[in-house]
């Protein structure tokens, strides 16, 4: 049980409601995760709005990136965290098989060698912050400057939310997200 109130549009401050009915409007759902945030609304609004950039503005790879989330998960225990992104990454191209040996990442044939160097990568900056020369070399083989940035940046802002979920121990969702676009939504059209 989530040890901080989960808020319903009802008990939401007016702005933390006015960003609830932006993400309904945009086709998103009002998750846990946010209803938790909603307590202090702009910082709900900024975590959204870095959130989605990562989800949809980054040069990194969505499937490299979910490799990395989901690693976090397993690495900080976020049960949510890993509820959440499970099937965005299976939509981005994480086969299931790469999902159930996340955990023992190294010992298995399933990763090529670009995700190892992503996940190898993930380990230190989630684990230590500190990476190593040899480990940040052999990222540099497969990522461009932009997209170590973005993935340096993911790894910081799902720990973060692991950090906030874990603590809290803020529910899981009845019905997980099922893509990217339900957790920020859809752009509208021009005239939609």
């Amino acid at each position: 049980m989530s040890r901080v109130r989960l808020l319903s549009k009802a008990e939401a401050p007016p702005e933390a409601k006015e960003i609830y009915d932006k993400l309904e409007a945009n086709g998103a759902a009002v998750i846990n995760i946010y209803r938790t945030i909603a307590h202090s609304p702009e910082v709900l609004r900024n975590f959204l709005r870095m959130g989605s950039a990562l989800l949809t503005k980054a040069e990194l790879s969505a499937r490299l990136r979910e490799l990395a989330i989901l690693r976090v998960a397993r690495l900080s225990g976020s049960e949510y965290e890993w509820a959440q992104h499970y099937s965005v990454a299976l939509e981005v191209g994480v086969t299931r098989e790469q999902t159930e040996a996340i955990g023992n990442w190294r010992e298995v044939a399933c990763f090529n060698d670009e995700e190892r160097a992503v996940l190898q990568y993930t380990d230190e900056v989630a684990q230590n912050v500190k990476v190593s020369e040899e480990t940040f070399k052999n990222l540099q083989r497969f990522l461009s400057e932009r997209s170590i940035v973005e993935l340096t940046i993911s790894i910081g802002f799902w720990g973060m939310v692991a950090r906030v979920l874990v603590p809290l121990q803020v529910d899981i969702d009845m019905r997980p997200v099922g893509s990217a676009q339900d957790l920020v939504g859809r752009k509208r059209k021009a005239g939609g």
